[in-house]
This record gives structure tokens, C-alpha cells and sequence, in this order.
């Protein structure tokens, strides 16, 4: 289990959303080294698309350009999924949801799908809002 810290933030007249990201891991079985994954990310509205699009650049030289995928009724659940991955082999497929708990509260799940085949939960996180 490792720490995780986020943080959102409006830029540039409000147009993006700017997410920074810091995932800290320590030794584990599989992996006897601590881990430290960054990311930074932008949210925008494609208005020819007529959809959200996350756009994340990681640390390990991954660029990941999501769509919306799906919205849930309530607004709870977002899902973006990507329409494409850089700095990867051919045919490898990203998907995060964001599942709003409570208004200072929620959890993602990133999953990864090789090349013809499902997906498959690399991770999951709950965020809380620092007090």
C-alpha cells in the first residue's frame, strides 16, 4: 500500500483544470525497491469533440490522451479511456474512473488492457480532501 498526494487546480482563465500527481510506494514483495510515480495532467472541454479530455504526461515518459468515455445519471462516475498512449507498444489500452464518494472523497481505478485483451485493475485509490 503506498501514499498518494493530488491536487487539482483551475489555470489559465479557468479554461483547464491542472492535475499534479505524487504516488509514493515502498518495498514490496515484487518489487524489493520503494517506488515514487509522478504525473501531471490537464483537463479541457474539446468543443469540436463535444467531450472532456485528459491529457497526463508520467515520469516514466508515458503521454496518455483521454476522452470521456461515460458520465453515470447522477454524476458520480466518470470514465475516460484512452485514445491513445505514447511511449508504448502498438495496442495497449488505458481506462480511469473516478467514482465520487462524497464531496471531499473519491476513488479511481486505472486499469490497462494489453493488445486483444480486457481490461485488467492496475491500481485503485481513494483520495480524501486535506482538511
Amino acid at each position: 500500500m503506498g501514499k498518494a498526494e493530488r491536487e487539482y487546480t483551475f489555470t489559465l482563465n479557468d479554461r483547464f483544470i491542472h492535475v499534479v500527481n505524487k504516488s509514493i510506494y515502498p518495498p514490496q514483495e515484487k518489487n524489493k525497491q520503494d517506488e515514487t510515480h509522478e504525473d501531471v495532467g490537464y483537463i479541457s472541454y474539446d468543443k469540436a469533440a463535444k467531450k472532456f479530455v485528459l491529457r497526463q504526461f508520467h515520469i516514466e515518459g508515458f503521454v496518455n490522451h483521454y476522452f470521456i468515455d461515460s458520465i453515470s445519471e447522477d454524476g458520480r462516475t466518470l470514465v475516460f479511456v484512452t485514445a491513445a498512449i505514447e511511449n508504448i507498444a502498438p495496442g495497449w489500452r488505458g481506462r480511469e474512473t473516478y467514482r465520487i464518494v462524497s464531496d471531499d472523497e473519491f476513488i479511481e481505478t486505472f486499469t490497462l488492457a494489453e493488445p486483444g485483451k480486457d481490461f485488467v485493475t492496475y491500481s485503485e485509490t481513494r483520495f480524501r480532501r486535506k482538511p
